[in-house]
């Protein structure tokens, strides 16, 4: 039995106005859990994405 393993990676925009990206990947419980301290901590545009491995998402901008 084969296991598949997803990554994800979060971009969002600091209170501040800047746009950024995430440089680690994440499981999707541990992407959820980061999304949501990001959101209490005043991020907008949280967004979860499915990354490949090894690839390094860039800020929205």
């Amino acid at each position: 039995m084969a296991i598949t393993i997803t990554n994800y990676g979060l971009t969002w925009t600091d209170p501040d106005g800047t746009p950024r990206a995430s440089v680690v990947s994440y499981d999707q419980a541990s992407a959820d859990d980061r999304k949501a301290r990001l959101e209490a901590g005043g991020a907008t545009d949280v967004e979860i994405v499915e990354t490949e491995p090894g690839e390094r998402l860039q800020p929205k901008g």
